[in-house]
């Protein structure tokens, strides 16, 4: 053959061997991200387990959560990391390859296990994200990986740690592509993100880490009144997840102008918790309340649960407590599903599912994400009332978001690019 012969056959076969090759190299590293977040992962969820029970076991420690906020504070200052943006900075890693020191991971993995053990109400996927992001991009930077494949491992280490920790990990690999900039899905990072997180929950799964899964009772046959009936739950939810975002950034805002001194903020934020939890005469809005969703999915609420544990996370994350909004979304959602669901004519069971994934979606703007996590966590059952939930939230809660530094690129309303920031 010719060398014209062999030339011609390389520029026709090259595209297709660069697509493979590709292939491969996410193949290796996306599993290699798997396996070591999803491990740190596990690790994360046995000690926010133990950390639970230890409280739950030992009342008394609720009283150390002043204490234990100023240790967070001095330790993230110690650090070099006192101004930590959170999981902002994760989203802009992967927006515009801002760049995430590796301290992150075990800082905000010490200080949620801190801020449950004393009794903060925090989640614990925030954490998790922070976790898996920080981890995967310094791998990358190791690897002298350019700026775009740094992005795409710092979606898989998202991706890893959410499937660990959460026991979904289709919603995990798509809520990596789908929450940083709204309208825009990074349909690049599908085949890593997936991967890893599938490998990050086989992790979980092989350490005996049980994925949540719900059975939801009256999920209705679809039919017209069924339908307004979600309808206006969605439209109620919507509504709340605005006044969710409001009041969470809210209350940092106002933290910081009463108290601009990181320490003292800290400690009477745990001071408060204390107070308001023995006005409330129960620990039910302390740590990340898993039992409190599962009698809620089971169709038991009580009618102000949503509201006490709206008021607990700001009181707790305002402050500068560690953790996560996403469990105390699911939490209000639940539970404020379950309360309307009973008004309005739906099983109170099924209001609690119907809840949870609509406030979800209308804090995060993640409508598939929803939709998907509707089926892993509940099963096929109820979707297209799911689907339809997810959308009008989705729609109704605006420009909304618990992410400041996450971009809403495409408008809700037409088809054009805006481009701005959630509020």
């Amino acid at each position: 053959m010719n060398k014209s012969r062999i030339g011609w056959l390389k520029e026709r076969l090259h595209p297709n061997f660069l697509h493979y090759a590709v292939f491969l190299k996410w193949m290796l590293f996306a599993c290699l991200i798997g396996l070591l977040v999803g491990g740190v992962g596990t690790l994360f969820h046995y000690s926010i387990g133990w950390a639970t029970q230890l409280r739950t076991a030992q009342p008394w420690v609720l009283w150390l959560l002043p204490a234990a906020g100023i240790a967070i504070v001095l330790l993230y200052k110690v650090c070099g990391m006192d101004e930590d943006r959170g999981t902002n900075l994760v989203l802009l890693a992967v927006r515009a390859n801002e760049k995430i020191s590796v301290r992150m991971a075990p800082l905000v993995f010490v200080a949620t296990v801190l801020t449950h053990l004393c009794g903060g109400s925090s989640g614990r996927e925030g954490a998790a994200l922070q976790i898996g992001g920080s981890i995967a991009s310094k791998i990358g930077r190791l690897l002298h990986f350019d700026e775009k494949d740094e992005r795409i491992m710092t979606m898989c280490g998202m991706s890893a740690a959410f499937a660990a920790l959460f026991g979904t990990p289709l919603s995990a690999a798509v809520f990596s592509m789908e929450v940083v900039s709204v309208g825009v899905m990074y349909y690049s990072a599908i085949v890593p993100c997936i991967l890893s997180a599938v490998i990050g929950f086989a992790v979980a799964g092989f350490f005996q880490v049980e994925p949540e899964r719900y059975h939801l009772a009256g999920i209705p046959q679809l039919d017209l009144l069924p339908l307004l009936q979600v309808i206006l739950l969605g439209v109620l939810c919507a509504v709340l997840s605005i006044l969710f975002c409001k009041i969470m950034k809210g209350a940092g805002g106002l933290y910081r102008k009463l108290l601009p001194n990181k320490l003292l903020r800290i400690a009477a934020g745990g001071a408060l918790v204390i107070g308001l939890t023995y006005l409330a005469g129960t620990f039910d809005y302390n740590g990340a309340g898993m039992d409190v969703i599962d009698d809620a999915l089971f169709g038991q609420a009580k009618p102000e649960a949503f509201a006490m544990k709206l008021l607990f996370t700001a009181v707790t994350l305002g402050a500068g407590f560690k953790g996560g909004e996403i469990v105390p979304t699911f939490f209000v959602g639940a539970t404020f599903g379950n309360t309307m669901g009973r008004l309005i004519g739906l099983n109170p069971s099924f209001g609690a599912g119907i809840g949870l994934i609509a406030l979800f979606c209308g804090v995060t703007n993640c409508p598939l994400t929803s939709l998907i996590m509707s089926i892993e966590l509940f099963g096929r059952d109820g979707m297209l009332f799911f689907a339809i939930v997810c959308a009008v939230s989705y729609m109704l809660s605006g420009y909304h978001g618990l992410y400041s530094e996450q971009k809403i690129v495409y408008s809700k309303l037409k088809p054009e690019f805006i481009d701005k920031k959630s509020g």
